[in-house]
């Protein structure tokens, strides 16, 4: 049992990672018949549905959208490539942007969150580390429990901001970023955009449900 509990939790943590990389790359043939890059797109998107001060950057620490700078930031090979990836990895940050600009209240909601678990991550590894000693200098009954359920409390912020990502991630890939893309990209691509998506939406599936079930395991050890 325990075997088979390990391979299923490999497949629930591993496999989308490696499936959605496996996706991206199969999709990052260079495309001669792309009008643009995936900055280019991203940028052409911006103008066209209004969004002022929002601008595009190349990074090296993923692609995202940063709601306080106001930045859609792609990988240099997203940002440079002419392929069907690059694309539509750019319109589904863009898809964040407008997000952003029209007020969608689980985007404002998980930005919010963002901020509040960062800090409660940071208390609830202090008080875990530091659970033994305050048990031993209150010598209270319930001091450890205590502590250690102020621990769950922070770590759940973790899992509330995954779940709380899910509908935002989906929204932007599914109701934003493919409509805008069958006006850009052949028809004979769009299922492999669709494909691209699906794939990165999974590898945020499978990041809640890693989440929640750290959370069920610290809850497990406040009840023993």
């Amino acid at each position: 049992m325990i075997v088979v509990l390990i391979v299923f939790l490999l497949a629930i943590f591993v496999l989308p990672n490696l499936w959605a990389k496996w996706v991206l790359k199969r999709h990052t043939r260079g495309r001669k018949d792309y009008p643009g890059t995936g900055a280019e797109l991203a940028d052409h998107l911006l103008r066209r549905f209004g969004i002022e001060g929002v601008k595009v950057e190349r990074t090296e620490q993923g692609d995202h959208y940063d709601p306080e700078a106001r930045r859609v930031r792609l990988s240099p090979e997203h940002y440079d490539g002419r392929s069907l990836t690059a694309v539509t990895v750019a319109a589904h940050e863009v898809g964040h942007a407008i997000q952003h600009h029209q007020g969608y209240a689980p985007l404002i909601a998980r930005s919010r969150l963002v901020k509040l678990a960062q800090k409660a991550e940071k208390v609830g590894a202090i008080l875990m580390m530091a659970a033994p000693f305050l048990f031993i200098l209150t010598r209270l009954p319930g001091g450890l429990a205590l502590v250690v359920g102020m621990a769950v409390i922070s770590f759940g912020t973790a899992a509330v901001v995954h779940l709380v990502t899910l509908p935002v991630e989906f929204d932007a890939s599914f109701n934003r970023a493919l409509p805008m893309l069958k006006e850009y990209v052949p028809p004979y691509d769009m299922p492999g955009a669709r494909h691209v998506l699906t794939a990165c939406a999974f590898t945020y599936v499978a990041a809640s449900l890693a989440s929640v079930m750290n959370l069920g395991r610290w809850l497990v050890i406040l009840r023993r």
